[in-house]
């Protein structure tokens, strides 16, 4: 018997939702819950992995397995599950705080050995949690309680950390996108490690953060949404468009000044376009949605496991065994 399908509402667990009114976590769980329906997901097979900060607070509020973690290191812990139980659907949550400053270095094993898994990570660019501090993505700049004169650090950006590390898979929303269940659903049918920038607005010590690029009034200026087969054009009067410039990068080009044929066609699953565009900062238009999409290779955990089978077909399988195989040196007493 097919099991009956599941509402967004049946993956909501008991557990009070405790963020500050109006954080933007409220519609990412959202996105979620729907994201988790559309793909149809077995909540006993399914498992939201996190680390510390605001965003960790996910899988309490999921009524499906989870896994609370330690600082920066929930990307390692779903790649112990990932191993050990391949058929489990693994979900990573954690903020810019976490996952991009003592978490860098998970993130990008876990990215470069791209696990069948699903990468979500919440920029607000501060450390919310703890009051307010600069994050590794706060812009330069950035006055809070330790930077007063304003940070003179420069930003990381999260998705060119994961392309950096060969990331199949980028995605970008913000956190009240309509679209943005869709991008999920899109990273979850990824077949190896799916990673989704949010940008998400925290109301208590970075409000409007993301202002300049999410407001309505701004964002048909302030955001290029590819889609593949067709030009970067954007604009509120779809007048402007993206072109390559020969020493390399983006430039914004007016369509009545250029031949459209001239123009890039986007296509998901080139890595150089997905780079170019993950780069681009206001003054030029932010680009939102999925940027690369590239299906190309066998996740790591059905590699190992195959790996696996043919080192037991090749050799002994008792451990007893195969500590007495090959060379033997001995220790005189």
């Amino acid at each position: 018997m097919t099991a009956p399908r599941l509402h967004p509402r049946d993956y909501r667990s008991d557990q009070e939702v405790r963020w500050c009114p109006g954080c933007g976590d409220y519609a990412i769980l959202r996105a979620v819950e729907k994201a988790l329906a559309a793909v149809g997901a077995d909540p006993d097979r399914t498992v939201f992995v996190s680390g510390i900060g605001c965003a960790a607070r996910f899988p309490y509020y999921l009524a499906t397995y989870g896994f609370h973690g330690i600082h920066g290191r929930a990307p390692a812990i779903a790649t112990g599950v990932k191993i050990a139980r391949p058929e489990l659907d693994v979900w990573v949550v954690g903020g810019d705080g976490d996952m991009l400053s003592i978490g860098t270095n998970h993130l990008i094993h876990a990215v470069r050995r791209d696990l069948d898994m699903v990468i979500l990570i919440l920029d607000n660019e501060v450390y919310g949690l703890t009051k307010g501090q600069i994050s590794p993505t706060s812009p330069v700049g950035t006055r809070t309680p330790s930077t007063p004169l304003g940070s003179v650090e420069r930003p990381l950006s999260a998705l060119r950390v994961a392309l950096a590390a060969g990331a199949r898979f980028v995605a970008r929303a913000a956190d009240t996108d309509r679209d943005l269940p869709d991008i999920l659903v899109r990273a979850h049918e990824h077949p190896g490690t799916a990673v989704v920038e949010i940008l998400q607005n925290c109301v208590v010590y970075n409000d409007g953060a993301f202002a300049h690029v999410t407001g309505r009034e701004v964002a048909a200026e302030a955001q290029v949404r590819p889609v593949p087969g067709e030009p970067l054009v954007f604009g509120a009067a779809r007048d402007k468009a993206l072109r390559v410039r020969p020493e390399g990068g983006l430039k914004m080009v007016r369509l009545e000044e250029v031949d459209p044929a001239d123009l890039p066609r986007f296509d998901p699953t080139e890595r150089e376009l997905a780079v170019m565009l993950a780069a681009l900062e206001p003054p030029m238009p932010v680009a939102m949605g999925v940027l690369l999409e590239d299906p190309a290779a066998e996740p790591y955990e059905r590699a190992l496991r195959r790996r696996e089978e043919e080192a037991a077909a090749a050799g002994p399988t008792d451990l007893g065994e195969l500590l007495r195989t090959g060379p033997v040196w001995v220790v005189p007493g």
